[in-house]
């Protein structure tokens, strides 16, 4: 339990990093804004025609009588408006880190010089288009096993009481622990650590996980606290990130060098 408070630390301290770094919190902020305003026109469709789409995906109910109709496909309809929220916080990470590759990975940089004991960053030596490449194919990766929890967690949204309650909770820790992948991912693809060597470490201290990326999913659910978390989410978890492969920081080393440690 005691990794729950440790990893919300890390969101904390990301937050304060940028907050303190005014230019890198403006230059981080210029993905998200691109992100959010494709998301909103996405989800903005859906709330005018999903209705419509509910429809023609339930022919069978056409002769239904009132209320039944109604309610049904009423229902539907807001299970399709709540999957495509939840789709949209899990992928909203995803495709931002995708636009905002060149951002976010000069923002990673910059926290490892700032808390790294000799200022140096680790480099991946590949060339931009590479990272990119690699980026991307590795977000596609992890938004399919994302789409699979989702459509999960879509059906059981049906079973009484259970899909109403303990479902959301599950849904929260399931979008957090892929949130604190692909914000994670950032620092360890420059260290050459593979996707499934990442999702390794990370189920190894997903108490650690859950602390810094569920309460951020929470916050995900309001699109403008998304965009504006987004500079402080990274440089978080690349301070997460160190922890997890035992790297020490500036601040370690001052603790360790004071008069009461020794």
């Amino acid at each position: 339990m005691r990794d729950l408070g440790v990893g919300f630390r890390y969101l904390l301290r990301g937050q304060r990093w940028v907050a303190t770094h005014g230019k890198q919190f403006g230059f981080g902020l210029i993905p998200g804004l691109i992100t959010l305003v494709l998301y909103a026109a996405a989800l903005v469709a859906l709330a005018l025609w999903g209705t419509d789409f509910i429809t023609w995906a339930t022919p069978f109910a056409d002769d239904w009588s009132s209320p039944w109709l109604g309610l049904f496909r009423g229902f539907l309809t807001a299970v399709l408006f709540a999957l495509a929220l939840l789709l949209s916080v899990i992928t909203f990470t995803a495709a931002t880190l995708v636009i905002g590759q060149p951002f976010y990975e000069s923002l990673s940089e910059k926290v490892d010089r700032d808390v790294s004991p000799d200022g140096r960053a680790p480099e991946s030596g590949l060339p931009l288009w590479r990272e990119l490449l690699i980026s991307t194919r590795d977000s596609l990766r992890i938004v399919a096993r994302a789409l699979v929890w989702g459509v999960l967690l879509f059906a059981l949204g049906f079973v009484p009481f259970v899909g109403q309650t303990v479902v959301p909770v599950i849904g929260f820790f399931v979008t957090g622990f892929f949130l604190t992948e692909e914000l994670t991912a950032v620092a360890l693809q420059r260290r050459n650590i593979v996707v499934r060597d990442r999702l390794t470490m990370l189920r190894s201290r997903r108490m650690l996980v859950w602390g810094f990326g569920t309460p951020l999913a929470i916050a995900f659910l309001v699109p403008f606290v998304a965009v504006f978390l987004m500079p402080g989410a990274v440089a978080g978890a690349t301070l997460m990130a160190r922890d997890l492969l035992g790297e020490e920081t500036r601040e370690e080393n001052e603790e360790d060098d004071s008069p009461v440690s020794r």
